[in-house]
């Protein structure tokens, strides 16, 4: 039996079965190296972290706010990307710019004339305001008309004010632009009309803020869309809860505590948006501190800076407007007032690994997630991560930079016509690494930049040069081809005397406020974006990565 056994058992090793037996074993080998190769993916795909589209061009924005990427990233100094980055303009909304055409041609009525040679200029008569809309289009070329204010009388009897909303020909940012000047008026003894003089950048400050029932101006339609306005009035005063009632009835997240204090920009941003976008899954208000600490990285003094306002670097009006959000201070102060009275319950979460799936059902008043010491774990952005960031998204487009900043940008663009090209020159301190960076110093030096906008950049422009190099006489040599200008040229729109400073002054309590390393960053690259012809250091200048030896890659700008 035994050897019957055995014989049995070989069998099937008989030569007539070795076809056979070499089919089961390559289709056994195949399938083996199927299951591997699934084991090895998923490895890769549990493991894998991107790099963080965030600082990332503006055309990779629309991947990145569809991805599921890992949600967290590293720290960088350059500016954050806001709301009005990763929007487009409305084309019809662009196309619809009002043309010379559209304007009718004012002719004088002689029999109206006698005796009015000395008299004042009305400047709500039609013809005036036809006249100046006339007059801007063809001073202004560089720039599309989308609407005209109502002249309103200026300093004298032979001055008039007017508004207008505009954006650049050559404009490549979503927003709209809003500018209002000075018109000097005289009137020949035919009674024709004719303009002396039109003021500087936003000189007609009569026609600044739009009154109450005032007269529609002149526009062929209204934007499809919204966006941006710079240059309108800024309404950023603190939300207010109107009674106890309304108070009592609403429902509130707050996020205390954590690590993310003093950080980037970049990382103040990604932790505050998981924050809101949790706020808004929850459908609750999201009590927000405006007290910031700026970085160290962008102070002169290389400390940290509490005490900073979030509404001088970010547009307050436009989220208040489109979000529900209160103030820290004035939410503590109405919840001692009626927390007791009421029966408010107030729900503490000091793990950021509790979802906000699991605090959907919560119906207390208030949610409260503290954060602790020890870092990461208690960074605000953690509680976007793993499944929650498929749920919940972080609304960029809630966010958007500061009016006043961008008023800023628009008067030095505006002071060049919005008719410049633009150069990105990065030095500083990393000119000094010559392991990191061994090209830079050498091609951005003046005769490397001369020998490289030759070909880019055409003589006699206006050349706008964002730059770290605190010593701008350094690019002099660039002046024998080109016309250059640097941010510090324009102090004025900043200075004491400034409506920037002005307004600022205003949100602290009239304590002075600097225009710091943050800022300036932010103006003068949004200046930079704006330029006819954008040249960058790490794409245009050099072939030195942007961060370092080997580390270039698609995604660099």
């Amino acid at each position: 039996m035994l050897g019957r056994s055995a014989l049995s058992r070989t069998g099937s090793f008989r030569p007539e079965n070795l076809g056979q037996n070499a089919l089961v074993m390559i289709g056994n080998l195949c399938f083996t190296l199927f299951v591997i190769g699934v084991l090895i993916f998923t490895i890769i795909a549990a493991t894998y972290e991107p790099e963080d589209p965030l600082f990332h061009p503006s055309t990779k924005i629309t991947t990145f706010l569809t991805s599921t990427s890992n949600a967290t990233f590293k720290s960088d100094n350059t500016v954050v990307k806001t709301g009005e980055d990763f929007m487009r303009p409305n084309e019809t909304a662009v196309a619809a710019f009002i043309n010379i055409t559209d304007v009718e041609n004012p002719t004088p009525d002689a029999t109206e004339c006698e005796g009015g040679v000395n008299q004042p200029i009305d400047c709500s008569d039609p013809d005036v305001f036809h006249l100046l809309m006339r007059a801007a289009i063809e001073f202004f070329r560089d720039i599309h008309f989308y609407r005209f204010g109502k002249p309103v009388r200026g300093s004298n009897e032979s001055t008039c004010d007017m508004a207008w909303r505009f954006r650049p020909k050559e404009g490549k940012t979503a927003s709209f632009y809003k500018d209002y000047r000075t018109f000097v008026i005289s009137r020949s003894e035919n009674c024709t009309l004719s303009i002396l003089g039109i003021g500087d950048y936003h000189s007609g400050l009569k026609a600044r803020k739009k009154k109450r029932n005032q007269k529609p101006g002149f526009q062929k339609q209204e934007p499809a869309a919204t966006l941006p306005v710079v240059g309108e009035f800024v309404n950023d005063s603190l939300p207010v809860v109107e009674s106890e009632s309304s108070f009592s009835q609403g429902k509130y997240l707050i996020y205390t505590g954590g690590g993310d204090r003093c950080k980037s920009m970049n990382h103040y941003l990604w932790s505050f948006l998981c924050a809101l976008g949790e706020a808004q899954y929850l459908n609750r208000t999201l009590v927000m501190d405006l007290s910031l600490c700026l970085s160290s990285i962008y102070t002169n003094s290389n400390g940290d800076v509490e005490g900073k306002d979030f509404r001088l670097y970010f547009d307050f009006e436009h989220l208040k407007e489109s979000a529900s959000v209160l103030d820290q201070a004035q939410f503590w102060s109405d919840w001692n007032m009626w927390q007791k009275k009421d029966g408010l319950s107030l729900y503490l979460v000091e793990d950021f690994r509790i979802t906000p799936m699991r605090l959907a059902q919560s119906n207390d008043a208030l949610i409260m997630r503290k954060f602790g010491s020890v870092e990461p774990d208690n960074y605000w952005y953690r509680v976007c991560e793993g499944e929650t960031e498929s749920v919940v998204q972080r609304p960029w487009h809630l966010i958007w930079k500061s009016k006043r900043l961008m008023d800023i940008v628009s008067g030095i663009a505006s002071r060049l016509n919005w008719d410049f090209d633009s150069v990105h020159v990065v030095r500083g301190e990393k000119v000094k690494n010559r392991e990191l960076w061994p090209n830079l110093d050498r091609d951005t030096s003046p005769d490397a930049l001369l020998s490289s906008l030759q070909e880019k950049i055409e003589d006699g422009r206006n050349l706008y040069i964002a730059t770290n190099e605190h010593d701008t006489s350094f690019f002099d040599p660039l002046k024998d081809k080109y016309s250059t200008h640097f941010l510090d040229d324009y102090k004025d729109l900043w200075d004491e005397k400034s409506d920037w400073y002005l307004e600022t002054t205003k949100l602290v309590d009239g304590a002075p406020v600097e225009f710091d390393g943050y800022m300036r960053i932010s103006v003068d690259t949004e200046v930079f974006l704006r330029g006819n012809k954008q040249i960058e250091t790490f794409n245009d200048l050099t072939s030195d990565c942007k961060d370092g030896m080997n580390a270039c890659s698609t995604a660099a700008s």
